[in-house]
């Protein structure tokens, strides 16, 4: 029977993988072997590697891939994506490809705001606390001067305080509201950093405070944090062009762009759907955000916030028809970063920003919210002529064939007969057993 270990962070590495090896899996020798297999050579990297996070043991590798050919406010761009989903990169190239001669994809950064929140809890008269608010809410600004200087420099800072009384929903709960710019940098740890001196500055301020009777200046902060759903920090990602320009091999492009609209329509109202349809959004989001080092539990949680803004969960892209124009817009929050965390330590996140040509956190979020726009499209598209699982599972074959065992020559035979067959898991074992026989 396993038992537990005390002090596995103290243990080297080679300790660590020993006892997990010893105590979890079924052939020791192996799994050593296996983690080993996926260390990078270049011992100076691995150790970068082996300190982002606590206790590693071995890296998990997913693929870096690139999706060419977007056109951007009549930039090009290509652009990297790291993702294990088959068809992913595939799809947003040919809608990349789809729009390259239609004018690109447009894009507009309409805020970049970012929010943090100190949590508290207040016994006391509403009216009085607002009253002290307003007169110590400079004392704010000045306690933090130290903390935001070198932000300042570079045309960021703190935006705004302001009190919110929620006291309707939780007995004495309010909150500092508060809205930060940080520029280039995702900035949670400059966020966190004047949360927490806001806090220490509102308990000693209370505490002082004439106005307050004894109970009320015991203002008890319950914590003090970031927010990552930031619907003021947005960023909006469009394509158009007239109807007639939308051919499709098989349907007329009225009907096509109708098919389209309608997709997406049906998105908006039909929860469903809606999360599907989000989520073939995100694979295009997400892809980017990993390869560019930036956070996408963070983004995901902030974007599927934003979708139920409303009162219910919705599409996150738009299409519409007038003057026989076909549009097809998103507008999605991303709070993103290029300096700072892993973009400075990640060598092939360094790469990724290399090859988009050293974005500022602003052309990021731009080229992002493209991804996700691209890959919806692609995903619509697909739903609403050929199928999606046409495209997708021929993209998947490879995977399937390896899962299978299938050689190098029966994998290119394979690939050439499931030009013109469909692929399923029957299908393609059915097809290797009976070359294989």
């Amino acid at each position: 029977m396993n038992t537990p270990v005390e002090g596995f962070s103290k243990l080297s590495k080679a300790e660590k993988i020993d006892w997990i090896a010893s105590n979890f899996t079924n052939n020791p020798e192996r799994t050593k072997q296996l983690l080993q297999q996926y260390w990078n050579p270049d011992k100076e990297v691995q150790k970068v590697h082996d300190e982002f996070i606590e206790n590693t043991v071995s890296n998990y590798y997913l693929p870096f891939a690139i999706a060419p050919n977007f056109l951007i406010n009549d930039k090009l761009y290509a652009i990297p994506m790291a993702i294990e989903e088959s068809s992913v990169v595939a799809a947003a190239s040919k809608a990349a490809k789809f729009w390259l001669d239609r004018g690109g994809f447009k894009t507009e950064v309409i805020g970049t705001e970012k929010v943090g929140q100190v949590h508290f809890i207040f016994n006391g008269d509403s009216s009085k606390l607002q009253a002290f608010f307003t007169e110590i809410k400079p004392n704010f600004f000045k306690s933090t001067a130290s903390i935001t200087k070198s932000m300042e420099k570079r045309g960021g800072g703190i935006k705004d305080i302001e009190l919110r009384n929620l006291s309707d929903k939780i007995e004495g709960y309010y909150q500092l509201h508060c809205g930060f710019e940080t520029k280039d940098a995702m900035g949670a740890n400059f966020i966190n950093s004047c949360l927490e001196q806001f806090a220490a500055t509102l308990k000693t301020e209370a505490f002082e405070y004439a106005g307050f009777n004894s109970e009320e200046k015991d203002i008890e902060v319950v914590m003090s944090i970031l927010s990552n759903y930031v619907p003021n920090c947005l960023v909006k990602a469009e394509v158009s062009c007239p109807v007639n320009a939308l051919n499709e091999d098989g349907i007329p492009p009225k009907e096509f762009a109708q098919k389209l609209a309608r997709a997406v329509e049906i998105a908006k109202v039909e929860s469903y759907r809606a999360v599907t349809h989000n989520k073939g959004i995100m694979n295009g989001v997400d892809a980017v955000i990993l390869a560019t080092g930036n956070d996408f539990r963070a983004i995901e949680a902030g974007v599927h916030a934003y979708a139920s803004r409303n009162g219910s969960y919705s599409s996150l892209t738009h299409a519409k028809i007038e003057n026989d124009v076909f549009t097809f817009w998103i507008e999605v929050p991303l709070a993103l970063g290029t300096v700072g965390g892993l973009t400075s330590l990640h060598p092939l996140v360094k790469l990724a920003l290399e090859i988009l040509q050293q974005p500022s956190a602003e052309e990021l979020m731009e080229i992002v919210a493209v991804a996700g726009l691209a890959q919806n499209f692609a995903a619509v598209r697909s739903l609403v002529t050929t199928g999606i699982q046409k495209g997708h599972m021929k993209m998947h074959l490879l995977n399937l064939l390896n899962q299978m065992g299938a050689t190098e020559s029966e994998k290119q035979q394979l690939v050439q007969y499931f030009k013109t067959h469909a692929v399923t898991n029957a299908s393609v074992k059915e097809a290797l057993e009976k070359l294989q026989s």
